[in-house]
């Protein structure tokens, strides 16, 4: 236990008082606080694109438009792979739960190939895209399709390079605290991913083929 004190200062002001020594702080108590700050700060920067696309995604400049552009079938096959990548996460949090070291890489291994598979045919998409003269600069609507499917994408990229990290981890130094608590992290990086995505889905790729 710490034990209080106190010092008077020669002005005769009040004593201030503090803690000789300050009690210990659990490890890596604060981690997942300081993560769901991140992930706030996250929701904002999407929700910042989702709007801009709400404002610029019908302006087509006479060019094409989402109906000449959008490949329903193939995103959706794309979806399907995100939330997929999602389920396997959870099965690797669950054999982590339970210390099995070697399930818990293998589940990894197959969110990671389901994640290279959604970055995959995004970037297939986007090269078709820009092949047909789709590119970015040529409407608003582009601008702000490819600036909010890209930022997404980023973050996928990301996601599976601290996956791969991750995995590394696990593999020298086994399901320690700190590993469990970074797997953590990155269950709810990943899962936010996926929810981003099928806000993506309806709003860009649903309603773009209705209008």
């Amino acid at each position: 236990m710490s034990s209080p004190a106190s010092a008077v200062h020669g002005d005769g002001a009040a004593p201030t008082f503090y803690l000789v020594d300050e009690h210990d702080h659990a490890e890596g108590g604060s981690t997942m606080f300081g993560f769901w700050v991140y992930l706030m700060s996250d929701c904002l920067i999407f929700a910042v694109l989702f709007a801009t696309y709400g404002v610029l995604g019908s302006n087509y400049a006479a060019g094409p438009s989402p109906k000449d552009l959008f490949d329903l079938p193939l995103v959706a096959i794309n979806t399907s792979m995100l939330l997929f990548s999602s389920i396997t996460y959870g099965f690797a949090m669950l054999t982590m739960d339970k210390g099995r070291i070697a399930a818990t890489q293998g589940w990894l291994a197959l969110t990671g190939l389901f994640g290279l598979a959604f970055l995959g045919i995004e970037l297939y998409e986007f090269a078709h895209m820009i092949h047909e003269g789709a590119t970015p600069q040529r409407s608003a609507f582009l601008s702000s399709f490819f600036t909010l499917v890209g930022t997404h994408g980023l973050h996928v990229t990301v996601g599976l390079v601290w996956l791969v990290t991750l995995m590394i981890q696990v593999k020298r130094y086994g399901l320690i605290q700190a590993n469990r608590r970074r797997l953590m992290c990155l269950s709810l990086f990943w899962h936010f991913l996926d929810v981003i995505w099928i806000g993506v889905f309806t709003f860009v790729y649903l309603m773009g083929m209705l209008r």
